[in-house]
């Protein structure tokens, strides 16, 4: 079996043609050969959305949460309505294709395709994950960087597309430039006006005593999947759950802080801007068991 693993949807979206009459839904292909034009707005204007799902136990972990938040950002950007079955079989056949890994993701990509064609562009690319133990172990040091945007910019400006996963990501590596100029290694998002948001590819959550509290989806942040999760898994644990308007202080004061996201997991936050803050050990191990261990 390869390494890595590509299978190209023939019809993204039943809303539109699909590239071939008679094809299959989805087809495997080399994945080091070329298969995007070069007049794909998703290359020439990042024009397109994306989600990364994880493998875990073979699996792809939260599949149709991911599925449903591509949906989301494709109607953000007005993209065809993606077709869930056909991207739900296009993850599962990536995901079965490549080595037995013990961690591993799929990456998938809609674009709007050649301009005036009308045919979206749909992929899902299959590897494995990077090894992410030193950071869920250790901790990460962060950063806080200013957004530009008032907390309130999604209910303001809709067009700047706040919590969209869209492929326009070259602010998103910008800040981790940024951040390893400043000797951190990743950031938190802060809005102009003082609220805390979310990190470069991340959701922040907070240990507040007995609750896990995590910035609220109407501050223009991305919903994400594994808070998501990690908040079902609160209620195994007795601990209670809150959306909440945070600042920076709350961070510093907080019992514990992570930055999780589907591929990396749970990253406690060890470091804000210089200054040294304790890890939750027991929790987090128990966090990153827990997503380690789902299944779909």
């Amino acid at each position: 079996m390869p390494t890595t693993a590509l299978a190209l949807l023939n019809q993204p979206s039943r809303s539109a043609p699909p590239h071939r009459n008679g094809a299959p839904a989805v087809e495997l292909v080399d994945p080091t050969a070329p298969h995007v034009g070069v007049l794909d707005l998703g290359v020439t204007r990042g024009d397109g959305v994306f989600e990364t799902i994880s493998i875990g136990n073979g699996a792809p972990q939260a599949l149709a949460a991911h599925i449903r938040r591509l949906a989301r950002s494709a109607a953000s950007l007005e993209l065809p309505e993606p077709d869930q079955d056909a991207w739900e079989e296009a993850v599962r056949v990536a995901a079965a294709a490549i080595d037995p890994v013990p961690e591993g993701y799929v990456k998938t990509i809609l674009t709007r395709g050649v301009e005036g064609d009308g045919r979206p562009t749909g992929w899902a690319y299959a590897a494995p994950a990077d090894d992410f133990t030193a950071a869920r172990r250790d901790g990460i040091r962060v950063v806080l960087l200013d957004r530009g945007y008032r907390h309130d910019v999604a209910q303001t400006s809709p067009w700047l597309l706040q919590g969209a996963k869209s492929l326009s990501y070259a602010v998103n590596r910008a800040v981790l430039r940024e951040a390893r100029r400043r000797d951190a290694d990743d950031v938190v998002f802060v809005s102009s006006d003082g609220y805390l948001l979310e990190g470069s590819t991340s959701n922040l959550l907070l240990r507040v005593g007995d609750r896990l509290v995590t910035p609220g989806t109407h501050l223009g942040i991305l919903p994400g999947t594994t808070q998501g999760d990690l908040f079902a898994f609160a209620e195994s644990r007795r601990l209670g759950t809150e959306y909440a308007m945070l600042r920076p202080e709350d961070l510093l004061a907080a019992d514990g802080a992570w930055l999780v996201s589907s591929v990396r997991h749970a990253a406690p936050i060890r470091r804000v801007d210089g200054t040294d803050r304790p890890v939750d050990t027991e929790l987090t191990t128990a966090v990153n068991a827990f997503l380690v261990g789902r299944t779909e």
